[in-house]
């Protein structure tokens, strides 16, 4: 699909939804009835301890029907006494039970009723604990990466950063689909409900602090709108965007976008490569998984390898990125390496290998 230019972008962005909605990652969640179950166990467990307290001390109570307190009577003191109903017909008339209703079974008392009320006491105060969550987590936001689209594309490109050192608290996800929130919500990522097309949805992911954008809409033209929006809110950040034509990559790049990535043509030229070489294939896609057999990462020079050339480097180097040129490795302006370039090389993945920390993006020459 080629696109029509920016206002028709816009006219579609208008006629989408406003709504948005965060959602933060929950450790443990306990079902309802499983809750409802143990405080109702809870407040039984108190009512019968208060119960057999008064049946232990049951003469120095009165009950004014017969003078005589029996276990029956004990278990319903016990129970009007808990629920403050408090009949009077049962009165403690010693020392020891007077002592035991202070210390004892009025504390039992203010324990049960907190019991009976938890249930709504949680519900009054749930939105002001999720409030003051959301504000700690945005206080504590800073450097991490936005996510906007989490189908098969985003999801991959999550994984793949995370096997680089990302913690999952570092991750935002912006998608509009609860579904979709609730499955990144399940691997540990922060998320939010809303269409990415609009600065206060991008606003609510703190898109303006982030160091990595990565867009992997469904739509170009959505890519493109997106693109434009997370660009005017973080002029630093480092946006990589994946489009599914060709042809639509230059507007990306003109969008603000630092790297573009064709995904129907990269598909493509993989399966193309698989059929002409299918080692070759192999080894093209061992590539692409992080985190197993072969690993492509950027890392810099280190001081035992400057004033050497890329095929004496202990590692298979690629390329050399040098300012703001990437050069091949068998570039004759390379020469011989300097101690602020940085090497694009392939070495075996391992669990402790992390991709080198980012520089700015560079063009290809």
């Amino acid at each position: 699909m080629k696109l029509a230019g920016h206002d028709a972008i816009a006219r579609q962005a208008d006629e989408k939804t406003t709504t948005y909605r965060v959602k933060l990652p929950r450790r443990v969640v306990v079902p309802p009835l499983k809750q409802v179950a143990r405080r109702l166990a809870m407040a039984l467990g108190v009512l019968v301890l208060t119960g057999f307290l008064v049946w232990i001390d049951r003469a120095g109570y009165n009950d004014s029907s017969d003078r005589t307190v029996d276990l029956l009577d004990s278990f319903y003191y016990a129970t009007v006494t808990l629920s403050t109903t408090g009949y009077g017909d049962i009165t403690p008339v010693s020392d020891s039970a007077r002592l035991t209703n202070i210390l004892v079974i009025t504390p039992l008392r203010v324990l049960f009723l907190i019991i009976l009320v938890g249930t709504t006491l949680e519900v009054l105060t749930e939105r002001t604990r999720e409030e003051w969550r959301l504000n700690r987590w945005r206080s504590n936001l800073r450097d991490h990466t936005v996510v906007i689209g989490f189908g098969t594309k985003g999801r991959s490109a999550v994984e793949t950063v995370c096997a680089t050192g990302l913690k999952p608290e570092q991750v935002v996800v912006v998608d509009p689909s609860s579904k979709v929130i609730d499955a990144a919500n399940a691997l540990g990522y922060a998320g939010v409900m809303g269409d990415a097309t609009r600065s206060d949805v991008l606003v609510r992911a703190e898109v303006q602090r982030a160091r990595k954008i990565i867009i992997a809409t469904q739509r170009d033209d959505t890519a493109v709108l997106v693109t434009l929006t997370a660009r005017q809110l973080n002029r630093g950040a480092k946006i990589v965007a994946a489009v599914r034509e060709e042809e639509n990559a230059p507007l990306l790049r003109q969008s603000g976008a630092d790297a573009v990535i064709t995904s129907a043509s990269a598909a493509g030229r993989l399966l193309g490569l698989s059929v002409l070489s299918p080692n070759a294939g192999m080894v093209m896609e061992d590539l692409i998984q992080q985190g197993s057999g072969l690993d492509l990462i950027e890392r810099p020079v280190i001081k035992a390898e400057v004033g050497l050339e890329p095929k004496q480097v202990d590692d298979l180097v690629v390329s050399v990125v040098r300012g703001h040129r990437l050069l091949g490795y068998d570039d004759k302006a390379i020469g011989t390496l300097q101690l602020t370039d940085r090497l694009i090389t392939i070495v075996r993945a391992t669990p402790t290998t992390h991709v080198a920390p980012d520089t700015k993006p560079l063009p290809q020459d």
